[in-house]
């Protein structure tokens, strides 16, 4: 069962009855069906008409009782937008009839058409060609909805590169709306520069149009905008053609990239750029010195390479906290960076290391200025978070081509040169010179072995006696570590000891000491020997170090041994740097009950007003003084005024390196209270000192005596 087509319905608005009339005598029987002819004489009827649906075309007199000319049109048009309208015109009117079909009318008749045939091919036509229309109009704006939806930018041009149409995106990036930018040259609306030279792009659509290829944008393209802002862009150009394979056109898609190169060039740059300083790093040295290397040996010139290595900076890493560790590292790179020049490179390595780079040197003596005036730099006092910091640097030099030719040379052989002024004293410089690769060899070696000391097991700890002078009784012993080197033997802590500051072991080498010698004291004490207080010496790293204090607590514990047989020796420089948190760590430590030495006492030059601040319990000078008070007035000055000032603050005084009986009588007779040296035994295995605290020191004259005067006294 076939579903009847419904007769199409012919809106006619005509004030002639007669042409009506033969209007719906030529619609009234068609071979493929009726039309459905609806007649009104006025306009205003026929707008009636439009209220609802289903007209499928209207046949328009301009001329009618309530409206003429051209408003008829218009009237009509600007409500029923959507049907095809037919203009009804006569000889006369055919000039008002094209001005009607340019404003949107579909066709108009002449009276010729108004004939059966004519008329009905003209009418299915027209309803045809407005259906079309509706679909092309739908898919054109379903595809411009599109368009509009995706984030890339749209521009389609003719085939004489001229712009046709822009979606949101398109008239966003290029600041031309679709309707002003609709014929004008594409090269108008879509303005390209060269990011490097700055001069307008290439026409990649013209390119595109006259090659019939598809055409990639440069990735150095930048869009300039209306109002002249500028974005990186990427994109392409396609030709488009018609079925017989001509260019009718073209299309380029395109999208910002502002933001994904300005993260790209980050990227970069971070490879290349210490985050901390923001200075280059490692990579970016090495390519740098490698450069000026090349441009070097071309002009025959010299390079240098100067190492900097922050002395002490571990300490105040350690006791501070990072954080303040890195905002010296930051106040330490802004002094760097302003002592060179502007063709100089100043680069962090890693932790307190600094490589800096010196492309055009006259000769050495350069290098060497540019270094004195980088220490000098570090000099003054650096501010940070309410402490006033103190750092000094050790510097190496190195020099292309006597010293190497290749970056990585250079900078080896500058650290090593580097290691050679902490060796000379710190806060110098030192040149690199060929005899230093076998110290740094060595050096290298040596830490090597040091990584592995404590796991198996090839430190010691000797032990030296504190004597009473008066009475020549042992009132104390210091635990000093020594090193037993599976290949060198035993080794001096003078030697190792500055190392494992360097490389970070102390921490664990000082927690090892005070376990063993807090073990040792409690052996001695369940062997019921006498009950004597263990020293050991404590580093600036140690002091400073956060779990400092929690780990003397676990170590006491873990071996049940009283604080109060424990002492710690620190020097002066460690007392003096940052007196606030030295003193809140000292009042711990005496509130604990753990006795505090004041090491080499005499060799700082620091203000001795600490020695009323701080709750120290003794003083021990320096044996350099000791050492010469027999010989140099002076130095004797010195030990008889550092034996007063402690008798006067109620500190007891132990004088180290006592190693004649003229120097023993010395101190007694200054009444020094305790001394340590030769005199009374060398440093000696657990077991040697067991044996010396079963037996006490040798009765000697030096002692009788002092006890003989002192009763007759």
């Amino acid at each position: 069962m076939s579903t009847a087509v419904a007769a199409p319905r012919i809106l006619v608005i005509e004030d002639n009855s007669a042409v009506a009339h033969a209007i719906q005598a030529a619609l009234a029987h068609s071979r493929t069906g009726p039309f459905d002819v609806e007649w009104v004489r006025r306009l205003s009827d026929g707008l009636g008409h439009l209220t609802g649906e289903g007209i499928a075309a209207i046949l328009l007199n301009l001329f009618l009782p309530d409206s003429r000319g051209i408003e008829t049109f218009d009237k009509l048009h600007r409500v029923s937008p959507a049907i095809p309208i037919l203009v009804l015109c006569g000889g006369d009117d055919e000039a008002l009839a094209q001005q009607a079909v340019a404003r949107g009318a579909q066709i108009y008749l002449r009276p010729a058409h108004l004939r059966r045939h004519p008329l009905q091919s003209i009418l299915r036509s027209s309803i045809k060609r407005n259906a079309a229309e509706d679909v092309l109009c739908v898919e054109r704006e379903r595809t411009q909805v599109i368009l509009n939806s995706i984030g890339d930018g749209v521009i389609c041009t003719d085939n004489e590169g001229n712009v046709t149409s822009l979606n949101l995106v398109a008239q966003s990036m290029t600041g031309w709306p679709r309707e002003e930018a609709a014929g004008h040259p594409f090269a108008d609306i879509f303005r390209t520069i060269d990011a490097a030279t700055r001069l307008p792009a290439q026409n990649f659509m013209q390119m595109a149009l006259q090659q019939n290829r598809a055409v990639r944008l440069p990735g150095n393209c930048i869009l300039a905008r209306r109002d002249g802002f500028e974005s990186a862009i990427e994109g392409s150009f396609t030709p488009v053609h018609d079925r017989a394979g001509h260019v009718t056109g073209a299309v380029i898609v395109f999208h910002d990239v502002s933001e994904a190169r300005t993260m790209w060039l980050e990227m970069i740059r971070a490879a290349h750029h210490d985050c901390l300083t923001n200075l280059p790093n490692r990579l970016l040295i090495n390519e740098r010195i490698s450069q000026s290397i090349s441009l070097a040996r071309r002009q025959n010139k010299r390079v240098a390479v100067i190492f900097v290595d922050l002395d002490r900076f571990k300490y105040i890493n350690d006791s501070l906290g990072h954080a303040v560790g890195d905002k010296l590292l930051q106040s330490v790179a802004e002094r760097l960076s302003a002592c060179v020049r502007s063709s100089d490179t100043v680069s962090r390595q890693g932790g307190d290391e600094f490589v800096i780079l010196l492309p055009d040197i006259t000769h050495p003596g350069d290098a060497a200025a540019s270094a004195e005036k980088l220490l000098s730099s570090l000099q003054a006092p650096h501010s940070i978070e309410g402490y006033d910091l103190h750092i000094d640097g050790s510097i190496g030099v190195s020099i292309f081509p006597e010293d190497g030719e290749d970056a990585e040379t250079l900078i080896k052989h500058a650290d090593t040169a580097m290691y050679h002024a902490k060796e000379s004293g710190r806060n110098n410089f030192q040149f690199f010179a060929a005899e230093m690769n076998a110290k740094a060899v060595q050096r290298q070696s040596l830490e090597s072995n040091l990584r592995h000391a404590l796991e198996r097991n090839e430190f010691v700890l000797h032990y030296q006696p504190k004597v009473n002078l008066a009475t020549g009784k042992i009132t104390g012993v210091e635990a000093l570590i020594r090193w037993h080197h599976p290949e060198r033997g035993p080794t001096r802590p003078a030697l190792f000891v500055p190392l494992a500051e360097d490389c970070g072991l102390i921490l664990q080498i000082g927690r090892w000491v005070l376990r063993e010698a807090c073990r040792q004291v409690r052996a001695w004490q369940d062997a019921r020997l006498p009950l004597i207080p263990v020293a050991v010496n404590v580093s600036a790293v140690e002091f400073r170090a956060k779990n400092f204090l929690e780990g003397v607590c676990e170590i006491l514990a873990e071996t049940g041994v009283e604080p109060c047989y424990v002492e710690f020796e620190v020097t002066e420089g460690v007392l003096m740097e940052d007196t606030l948190s030295t003193a809140r760590v000292l009042q711990k430590l005496r509130i604990m009950g753990i006795r505090l030495t004041v090491d080499d006492f005499g060799t700082g030059y620091s203000s001795l007003s600490y020695l009323r601040q701080f709750p120290i319990d003794a003083l021990k000078i320096d044996r350099s003084f000791v050492r010469r008070i027999n010989i140099c007035p002076d130095d004797a000055s010195i030990v008889s005024a550092a034996i007063n000032m402690g008798w006067s603050l109620k500190r007891r005084v132990i004088a180290e390196g006592v190693e004649t009986p003229q120097q023993l009588a010395f101190l007694q007779a200054q009444h020094c209270a305790e001394g340590q040296g030769y005199l009374f035994g060398r440093p000696m295995i657990a077991s040697g000192f067991t044996k010396l605290l079963q037996t006490g020191l040798p009765e000697t004259s030096l002692f009788t005596r002092k006890r003989v005067a002192s009763a007759a006294v």
